[in-house]
């Protein structure tokens, strides 16, 4: 494993971090609080130091599992939880894209961070984030004081904004950075999926910005881990079992142009991995774990072979034609995508 340091900041990270949504969510299938424990607990022998919860994902289990595997050893690890959703007056669990009523008022943030360190059973959070943010967070200016004085009275070190559910929100992440400075982004952007990432990256150069980046969604939803084939058949309560038959199909067309990628010792998931650590504004990498062997191959990949220069501009071809298929739908993106829908 290897580590990076937030820009401007004494925040410490994994290359390689574990988010928490597998564990205590259901949407990657059910996984018991005792089994949860135990893969937290061999991510951290694997050197994985940074966890990323949320108070929502199971309302407040995913931060339970947190206290329970390292509450003797707080100091080793590092916590980014998020606040946002109303899950005390809609106490339903959120399943899938199905949101729930948001509020950052001051009084809200405030109870939701306490909330949060009681179920972490700790008296600071690492990095604490808006949930999914919406343009109307992101130009909230109380919301970024109330942030700023949890800082300065030291319950959480840094903050930022978490960026979804699906992929897209454009400019929320672009005037997070460039309005607002914002410490620590999370995004989706991977090999098959590089816009809008490419931009959220470039808005920090641009901004000259402080701003480091948490990249979920490494692998595609589990494409770019190689396993997919046209007989892959996803669980009743696997969010991919929505997905439409094309995504499956031409996924797997994409992923065969790719398999230049594995090595002897790297495999695809590694190097789509190693892809995004190219990237310096990478802070920490969040692919989905759901099971032992998964958790064992992308802690690794940080000690595989970098992708040489020649790799990445393969890659960079073979996206630019989008790997050759003609027929498939735009992509379908959420959130501020245009100025114009900022302006309005």
């Amino acid at each position: 494993m290897k580590y990076r340091t937030y820009p401007n900041s004494d925040v410490t990270v994994s290359e390689v971090g574990f988010g928490m949504w597998t564990t205590s969510t259901g949407w990657w299938g059910e996984m018991s609080d005792d089994d949860a424990v135990k893969m937290l607990h061999e991510a951290f022998d694997l050197g994985i130091t940074f966890y990323d919860a949320a108070d929502t994902y199971g309302n407040g289990r995913s931060e339970e599992q947190l206290r329970d595997a390292f509450g003797s050893r707080r100091g080793d690890v590092v916590y980014a939880t998020k606040f946002g959703y109303d899950i005390y007056s809609n106490p339903g669990e959120r399943r899938g894209q199905n949101e729930l009523p948001q509020d950052v008022s001051p009084a809200y943030i405030r109870k939701a961070l306490d909330e949060s360190l009681r179920r972490l059973g700790t008296d600071y959070i690492d990095i604490y984030q808006m949930h999914n943010a919406k343009m109307e967070h992101v130009h909230d200016e109380q919301m970024w004081a109330t942030l700023e004085a949890l800082k300065r009275e030291g319950k959480i070190r840094m903050y930022g904004i978490a960026l979804g559910p699906a992929i897209g929100f454009l400019y929320e992440g672009v005037d997070s950075v460039k309005l607002h400075n914002a410490s620590s982004l999370q995004v989706i952007w991977s090999i098959l999926e590089q816009y809008p990432g490419n931009e959220h990256i470039k808005a920090a150069y641009d901004a000259k910005a402080d701003t480091g980046y948490m990249i979920r969604v490494p692998h595609a939803s589990g494409m770019l881990e190689g396993h997919y084939t046209e007989d892959t058949v996803f669980a009743e309560n696997d969010h991919r079992r929505h997905r439409p038959r094309h995504w499956l199909t031409n996924g797997i067309k994409k992923v065969e142009q790719l398999r230049f990628l594995e090595l002897p010792n790297r495999t695809l998931g590694q190097a789509a991995i190693q892809w995004l650590l190219r990237e310096p504004r990478v802070m920490t990498v969040l692919p989905n774990i759901y099971d032992r062997a998964q958790l064992v191959e992308f802690a690794n990949a940080p000690d595989t072979p970098m992708l040489t220069d020649d790799e990445m501009r393969k890659i960079d071809d073979l996206y630019a034609k989008n790997f050759g298929i003609t027929d498939e739908p735009p992509m379908a993106f959420k959130g501020v995508m245009t100025r114009d829908a900022v302006k309005a």
